[in-house]
């Protein structure tokens, strides 16, 4: 499993799906967890964790290595809730302009406490709490991560 090169990923975008998962985190309390994209799509929103599946990489394996990538800590797929197929459409993609994205996603439910100050950086720049009548109110949080709650 390897992430494609720029040109080799961008065709693959251009043609057909990305299929990924998305993590709602819940904690205790009942508030979900939302990074700040540093990255398109979605860029400049608040947006679940989550990532694509890479080529020959089973779903349990994906789960993992998402789970670490974005919270941290791994989790089991079996540790979660699955929430259902969801599709995602975009205007952009990863490098800019030009190309839409089209994601299927696999959204997946985890309830447990994290402390935001010890997230990875790589997808989201900022970590906060929400309480879900504050996320869906908020112009701020991508529509895709409200559908996960509504």
């Amino acid at each position: 499993m390897a992430f494609l090169e720029k040109q080799t990923f961008t065709t693959v975008i251009d043609s057909t799906p990305l299929v990924s998962i998305d993590l709602l985190v819940e904690n205790t309390d009942g508030k979900v967890l939302l990074g700040y994209r540093n990255n398109r799509p979605a860029k400049g929103y608040w947006f679940v964790p989550g990532g694509r599946i890479l080529k020959n990489e089973s779903m349990d394996d994906a789960f993992k290595r998402l789970t670490l990538a974005e919270l941290g800590s791994v989790f089991e797929r079996k540790e979660a809730i699955f929430l259902g197929p969801y599709e995602h459409f975009y205007d952009d993609y990863v490098f800019g302009e030009g190309v839409t994205t089209h994601y299927v996603v696999l959204g997946y439910k985890i309830v447990c406490d994290l402390d935001v100050s010890t997230l990875p950086s790589a997808q989201h720049n900022d970590y906060q709490w929400f309480d879900k009548s504050d996320m869906l109110a908020n112009d701020t949080v991508h529509k895709h991560s409200k559908w996960y709650i509504e």
